[in-house]
């Protein structure tokens, strides 16, 4: 069965390595999203450049340029908890925003956050929530175990990689 077509104001999750980036479906073949400032032609480590950068741009493109290889599905996985926007609304809100640079942070504004808050006027990120509680049991689990400062930082880093690595594994 082949999975459903993108509607406008559908949510568009694509798989990357290590993590996922999400865009918002607008028709005609084009999602609106958040990529970093300065980003090339391609598709691929936009994320990591805007968390270097705390900026990223909305653009609009072609949902086959911005998801390049990876594979994406349509995830509109807060229906259930939260009434999407009409369509129509959610269409034009995100247009009126491409070519605006806007803040970027991995735990609070990014691609799950921005794509979120135009379907149902709330910015959520499971993401972005589950990185952060990887780094803190990560950290936490170094001080249990006598190691503080930045040794600690790099086991709650480490635990968030982890953590991505087998979300990402478990979607193959």
């Amino acid at each position: 069965m082949a999975p459903p077509e993108p509607q406008p104001g559908d949510l568009i999750e694509i798989f990357r390595p290590l993590y996922c980036h999400w865009a918002i479906y607008v028709g005609n073949g084009y999602v609106i999203h958040l990529a970093p400032p300065s980003e090339f032609a391609g598709a691929g480590f936009g994320c990591v450049c805007s968390v270097l950068s705390n900026r990223a741009v909305v653009k609009k493109e072609r949902l086959c340029f911005v998801a390049g290889r990876d594979r994406y599905r349509v995830n509109n996985k807060h229906d259930d908890k939260y009434r999407p926007l009409p369509p129509s609304q959610i269409v034009q809100w995100a247009e009126e925003l491409v070519g605006r640079e806007v803040p970027y942070r991995l735990t609070s504004k990014n691609c799950e956050h921005f794509v979120s808050m135009l379907r149902y006027g709330i910015p959520c990120s499971d993401q972005g929530r589950d990185a952060i509680l990887a780094c803190l049991l990560g950290a936490t689990m170094g001080i249990g175990l006598g190691i503080g400062g930045p040794v600690s930082l790099l086991i709650g880093l480490g635990g968030a990689f982890g953590l991505a690595t087998m979300a990402f594994r478990s979607m193959n």
